[in-house]
């Protein structure tokens, strides 16, 4: 069978392998260390947390990120390797600098990623042994392997791949990414890492990984919190041979296409393995004087705890939509809001429109997936947003996760 028939995810692009295996850093047994590896130097680009505590990984791949000729990334789950001081930042390059013995290259051509618990120490001893194993096992079949070793409270593995013609030649993109909880845009994107074979400049790979967070994984909040660990990376390795991708090239709209496709479908697996998800709310907002303003109101709307718990509740507390609107710092005018719940028009200029439509739209927030809209009426711009509802097995898990993991 050939490779493009059975490669996908992360190394479905020419010139990348993977692989995951559990090091011993979860107590679960479960797969822990990731390697994603190109057979070339490659350019690459990067998303990082806005949170001001940063583990080491995250500081480290930002100032790596920014050279040329990367060579892979390495990922550990189940321990964040955040706030451990010093011995924290030695950890991770010694981790970097004992695999680059193994690759045959400079430390600085690797980049790292961690996720989990914060505040403990990691366990080099397994993590250093397991790195021989973990290069040998690395092939362009082992993407699901990887897929796994990035997880943490996730129940299932998310991966995407697509391909298009770019430049005259067929270009592929792929991707993995995890996350359940701690998601929230502040050009944060939990972690997810994409690979293409396009032959691209690195200002156009980082244009096009920036437009295509901007409108997937920054639209999309579980519960407002930002971790010290979020990264978003893409690697390109150029074997696809076509006309090179520049800023300001026809072919730079067709390969962004690719990247975002790739990227929505990972915010849509993400959204609907979120912690404790019962209910998934995409949240329309139009008629606002700017992008931004729309922008404002729907995140204001999509991460109220109230608003959350209310579709959890199947509560039809249309106030509580009012005051998210309220809250989000846009100038607005209460006379002038219209709100939908999908097809269900439950407020017309600011005022409910009683019992009956209340009752048509508790059907709508029956089920699991509900469209609510918002128009306020005061301009031409729109903005969307992805968001979940606040469950109370959300509580459960993150009350009993650092036990767990």
């Amino acid at each position: 069978m050939s490779r493009k028939k059975m490669a996908g995810g992360i190394t479905y692009p020419m010139g990348f392998s993977a692989g995951g295996l559990f090091s011993g850093v979860k107590k679960n047994g479960k797969p822990d260390l990731a390697l994603i590896l190109c057979e070339t130097e490659c350019l690459a680009a990067g998303v990082f947390t806005t949170n001001q505590i940063k583990a080491p990984a995250v500081r480290i791949s930002q100032r790596r990120v920014r050279g040329a000729g990367i060579r892979a990334v390495i990922v550990n789950s189940g321990n964040a390797n955040a706030c451990n001081g010093e011995q924290g930042e030695k950890d991770a390059f010694l981790i970097s600098e004992k695999l680059s013995v193994h690759l045959g290259c400079d430390p600085r051509k690797i980049l790292m990623a961690s996720t989990g618990v914060i505040g403990r120490p990691l366990n080099m001893e397994a993590i250093l042994a397991s790195l021989p194993v973990l290069v040998k096992q690395s092939s362009p079949f082992g993407h699901e392997a990887c897929a796994q070793a990035i997880m943490t409270t996730d129940t299932r593995s998310k991966s995407a791949q697509t391909e298009g013609i770019v430049g005259g030649r067929t270009v592929r993109v792929g991707g993995i990414a995890k996350g359940v909880g701690m998601i929230h845009p502040q050009m944060a994107t939990l972690l997810v890492f994409l690979t293409t074979d396009a032959s691209v400049e690195k200002e156009a790979l980082k244009s096009a990984l920036l437009q295509a967070s901007d409108k997937t994984f920054n639209a999309l909040t579980v519960d407002g919190d930002t971790s010290t660990n979020d990264t978003a990376l893409i690697m390109a390795s150029g074997l696809a041979e076509n006309t090179r991708v520049t800023r300001n090239s026809p072919e730079f709209q067709e390969f962004y296409s690719l990247v975002l496709s790739v990227c929505e479908s990972l915010r849509d697996q993400l959204v609907r393995d979120g912690e404790g998800v019962t209910k998934i709310i995409r949240v329309q907002v139009s008629g606002a004087r700017s992008r931004g303003d729309a922008r404002r109101v729907a995140q204001s709307i999509s991460r109220s705890l109230l608003v959350k718990t209310a579709f959890f509740g199947e509560d039809v507390n249309w106030g509580r939509i009012m005051v998210a609107i309220g809250n989000s710092g846009v100038r607005i005018f209460e006379e002038r809001i219209d709100i939908f719940m999908g097809p269900v028009a439950l407020v017309h200029k600011g005022v409910g429109l009683g019992p009956l439509q209340e009752e048509k739209a508790l059907e709508v927030m029956k089920g699991k997936e509900i469209t609510l809209r918002v128009m306020l009426g005061l301009g031409s711009m729109e903005a969307e947003y992805w968001t979940t509802d606040l469950s109370l097995d959300y509580v459960r898990i993150n009350a009993g996760y650092k036990g767990r993991t």
